[in-house]
């Protein structure tokens, strides 16, 4: 009998998306859940589990710690901005439920495991790398000196690293998760602009082979080669879950790259124009246009695209491996093809001046995109940003949040201020919202159908309420840092 374990995605600041799905942890402009499938594919291992996601359902601290009785285990994935608070959740898990032993998984621990372990005196393990097996094993009762990927708290008090556990090559090899949402997710919870609600989300493999400097999860957990799981597994899971979930509208492959392998996203394509299925994916602006038809004829919405920075050396500096030539052929092929397109950019990368952040905004408006997200550069422990930022004194160790959990700019350069950068994400928003085509788009899929005018109307005032929080002073070298005004 497998250990009784609950994962957690634990409270913290209302509306913030800290869960293991999450692209970067922090409150969004508009209210935001991305699944926590990071979580559920261990609990999808473990036999007389449970998952809750206290941030996606409301749920404070006192809710947890009730349903948290009568667990031998529990798991709380973490994140370098929501370190500290989940620490304090985990003392207070021990306090409320004695004898229940703790571990933390996530990007943040599998690369600092003894600071980590030093840091939350509550803790008795984290999981390194890839911890599927690692948690399985864990709640099968194994010693945790035999458990690989683990590192622990020792009886003396002394900490333990054990040696590292490979990454998974065969994909197929990991029960479905469906089962786990269905029967402790409520999927109506989960909400994404730019996605048809509800939504679902999946991944169907792991790992990404572009190199760039600034994304966590490949440098961290995934690492560099996209190891995924055969097309017919995919179709089939996908054809169970129209079924288990008939009230989902869309399915998004939340993969870093679901286009990594394109043969093998068409043929999975095609599956799903067989079931008749809506879908969007993450994709690099560079897919052929032929691969786009094939995508767009077998039920393909929306692409969620990271151009980044409209700057090419900004680009080479991060090692993104995309030229924006490309790009632009890309979004003209989209957009011909009546693929709607989400971009993502990030202000603050290395090179970034108030020129560059000027043409990444014109750039954008160029492109025409359906909607956009703007993200301040995050120098995670273990990429190579990080490293960067601290060899050449861009970064002083420090929140990653505002005081309302919104993100903050932890990044300087000699002639751009933090200030100034995270100015430049409202500025971002404004220029690229309030041009004719974006609002008249808005206006016309209101216009069709009552739901997404209700939706539209809430994130409205939440985006508006976001545009005019105050400005708020960032921590950081004197002189360097200053009050970030709109």
């Amino acid at each position: 009998m497998a250990t009784r374990t609950l994962f957690l995605n634990p409270p913290s600041f209302a509306g913030f998306d800290g869960g293991a799905g999450s692209r970067y942890q922090a409150r969004r402009e508009i209210k935001s859940f991305w699944y926590p499938t990071w979580l559920a594919q261990p609990a999808a291992l473990i036999p007389n589990s449970k998952l809750i996601d206290a941030p996606a359902d409301g749920l404070g601290l006192e809710p947890v710690l009730q349903m948290a009785k009568g667990f031998e285990l529990c798991v709380i994935h973490t994140s370098t901005p929501s370190f500290d608070n989940d620490a304090r959740t985990a003392e207070a898990l021990k306090a409320a439920c004695p004898g229940l032993r703790v571990g933390f998984v996530g990007a943040h621990v599998a690369v600092l495991p003894e600071p980590s372990l030093r840091a939350a005196p509550a803790l008795d393990f984290v999981a390194r790398e890839e911890f599927d097996y690692t948690l399985s094993e864990v709640a099968q009762g194994r010693p945790l000196a035999a458990v690989a990927g683990l590192s622990y708290r020792a009886a003396d008090g002394s900490i333990r690293h054990n040696p590292a556990r490979e990454r998974i090559r065969d994909m197929d090899a990991l029960p479905s998760v469906l089962d786990v949402y269905k029967r402790d997710l409520t999927v109506e919870n989960y909400s994404i602009g730019y996605l048809l609600h509800p939504y679902l989300s999946l991944y169907t493999g792991r790992g990404c082979p572009a190199n760039c400097t600034f994304c966590l999860w490949p440098q961290t957990v995934g690492g560099r080669t996209y190891r995924a799981r055969s097309a017919a597994a995919v179709i089939a899971e996908l054809a169970r879950a129209r079924e288990l979930f008939p009230q989902v509208k869309e399915f998004f492959f939340d993969d870093d790259t679901f286009t990594a392998d394109l043969p093998r996203a068409a043929e999975i394509a095609r599956g799903l124009g067989r079931l008749k299925l809506t879908w969007s994916c993450n994709a690099r602006a560079n897919v052929p246009y032929e691969y786009l038809k094939i995508f767009k004829a077998n039920g393909l919405r929306l692409l969620l695209v990271g151009y980044e920075s409209g700057n090419q050396d900004i680009l080479n500096n991060v090692k993104k491996g995309l030229r924006l030539d490309v790009a632009e052929r890309f979004s003209r092929d989209c957009r011909r093809l009546g693929i709607i397109i989400h971009g993502t950019f990030v202000l603050g990368l290395p090179g970034e001046t108030k020129k560059t952040i000027e043409e990444s905004i014109r750039f954008a408006c160029r492109l025409d995109l359906d909607t956009i997200q703007v993200s301040l550069a995050a120098p995670y422990p273990g990429t190579e940003l990080h490293r960067q930022a601290l060899a050449n004194k861009w970064y002083e160790p420090a929140r990653l949040l505002r005081s309302d959990g919104t993100q903050s700019c932890a990044l300087s350069y000699p002639g751009l201020s933090a200030s100034a950068i995270q100015a430049g994400v409202k500025r971002f928003y404004q220029r690229f919202y309030a041009r004719p085509k974006p609002l008249w788009r808005m206006l016309v899929s209101m216009a069709r159908d009552p739901q997404v005018m209700r939706r539209r109307l809430r994130e409205g005032r939440e985006f508006l309420r976001y545009l005019g929080r105050p400005a708020e002073k960032s921590p950081g070298r004197s002189g360097t840092r200053e009050s970030a005004a709109a």
